[in-house]
């Protein structure tokens, strides 16, 4: 990888395979970190039309006569005193 100059900051330049082994385009959102042994890894992050698609999956997947109930899920025992 390459570190360029772009403006007051510095860019990498990804190798075409990377980008296309991530599946890439420009605008997406990634994460750059050192792993334990001192190489770089790349990932992307999903978008939010991703993130969005994942909860859809998980819809409906509570028992039919679940009702939520804030002040039971507030509750506080009188043992936390």
């Amino acid at each position: 990888m390459q570190i360029c100059k772009w403006g007051n900051s510095l860019a990498i330049r990804l190798p075409a395979k990377i980008v296309e082994e991530l599946g890439l385009k420009e605008g997406d959102d990634i994460v750059v970190r050192r792993a334990t042994d001192g190489a770089l890894e790349v990932e992307r992050r999903p978008s939010a039309d991703e993130r969005f698609a994942r909860m859809l999956k998980h819809r409906g997947s509570l028992p039919a006569d679940y009702k939520f109930n804030r002040d039971e899920l507030y509750e506080r025992g009188s043992d936390d005193d």
